[in-house]
């Protein structure tokens, strides 16, 4: 009777089990298909910008000259130049810039606001970048240069007169800046990451800033430069192209001639510097030959002066520029020698010899004083003085 009893609840447990069992895989068959919930931690996968790195920024340059002649004084306050720049980066590859500069006492008002740049640049290779629109001409370490990081009261004359500044063919201030594509790289990085060698080379309307080519001629600008150590560049230049007017000029029979008129415009330079921390010493010569206008071009007029300058063809210049801390990343004392000649000659020279303090109060505000000592020997009297002082604010 009890293994009859026994065998009777063994299989009631069997079958309740099987039971479950079947029931179990009927209900679990019946579920909804499970959704896969993702993980909250894990970040999604970061999607590309298209613009990015977005800055506004700019300086404000405001001086006082003297200038002191035995009959012939001057002196004035000036807000020498406002600059507003828009920056930043597209797609990760282009950087693109937009600069606008704002002048003060300038004799002639309509060249203020203006556009100085407008360009883009692809710069996923250090190698070879290349750049579009309009910028910088690609001539003379001190050409690229801020003005306020530039640190004297203005660029060397020779600078100024043939780099397309207030170019000495008579095209409009410039900026050193025209309308064209460039190529340039950084080559040969030693164990450091230092990179040896740069070149660039661009070519340009030749008519300067805001300004379509009149004589559908271009300029060729370019340069290369060894660094051997960090700090320390020494390079060569050379400029071929020609200025050119839509305009009106007499011939030397006294008839009135009338169209496109060109002047060349073949340039080198050679350069060094070592810059390091508070310390910089840089010179730099420059020769040019072609002709020039006898006045500056000035887009407001219908009918543009085609008649040439009585300078020549010939115009070179030198300069040696260096400063020095005497309270470091505070104050520095500096030194320049500037010479220009406009005729390539002794008798067309003018030289100046200047010294002065630099104070850094910060990051963005700067004091310069300088003293110059200039002799111009296309004057009845050659030598007289000027003193300088800035004030500039970045933000």
């Amino acid at each position: 009777m009890k293994r009859f009893f026994t065998l009777t609840v063994l299989a009631s447990i069997l079958s309740i089990g099987a039971w479950a069992t079947d029931n179990e895989n009927e209900v679990v068959s019946q579920l909804p298909e499970v959704v896969e919930i993702p993980n909250p931690q894990q970040q999604p996968e970061k999607t590309k910008k298209v613009f990015s790195d977005f800055k506004l920024s700019g300086f404000v340059m405001a001086n006082y000259t003297a200038t002191l002649k035995d009959d012939d004084n001057s002196n004035s306050f000036n807000i020498r130049m406002v600059r507003l720049s828009i920056g930043g980066r597209v797609v990760e590859d282009f950087e693109y810039k937009f600069q606008f500069q704002f002048n003060g006492n300038t004799s002639n008002l309509g060249d203020s606001p203006r556009l100085l740049d407008a360009y883009i640049e692809w710069q996923k290779i250090k190698e070879f970048k290349v750049k579009f629109g309009q910028f910088k001409r690609p001539f003379t370490f001190e050409n690229p240069m801020n003005p306020i990081d530039q640190g004297f009261m203005g660029y060397s004359q020779v600078v100024q007169k043939l780099s397309g500044f207030s170019d000495r063919t008579g095209e409009h201030s410039s900026n050193g800046r025209d309308i064209g594509i460039q190529v340039q790289g950084d080559l040969f990085p030693d164990a450091n990451g230092h990179r040896l060698l740069h070149y660039q080379i661009g070519v340009f309307n030749g008519q300067g800033i805001n300004m379509k080519d009149v004589d559908n001629q271009k300029d060729v600008i370019g340069g290369v430069w060894v660094s051997p150590i960090k700090g320390l560049r020494i390079g060569a230049f050379g400029w071929v192209g020609s200025y050119a007017r839509d305009g009106e000029w007499t011939d030397e029979e006294g008839n009135t001639q009338e169209g496109v008129r060109s002047v060349g415009r073949y340039r080198y330079a050679l350069s060094g510097e070592y810059s390091s921390g508070d310390w910089l010493l840089r010179s730099e010569y420059i020769h040019s030959v072609g002709g020039a206008f006898k006045t500056t071009h000035k887009e407001s007029e219908d009918a543009e002066d085609a008649t040439l300058s009585s300078n020549g063809t010939r115009a070179d210049g030198f300069y040696v520029a260096a400063w020095a801390p005497i309270i470091p990343k505070k104050l520095r004392f500096k030194v320049r020698y500037d010479l220009y000649r406009k005729s390539a000659s002794w008798s067309s020279a003018k030289t100046q010899w200047e010294a002065g303090l630099n104070f850094l109060y910060n990051k963005n505000w700067e004091w310069h004083f300088e003293y110059a000592l200039i002799n111009d020997r296309t004057l009845d009297k050659h030598n007289y003085s000027q003193i300088y002082t800035q004030i500039s604010w970045r933000f």
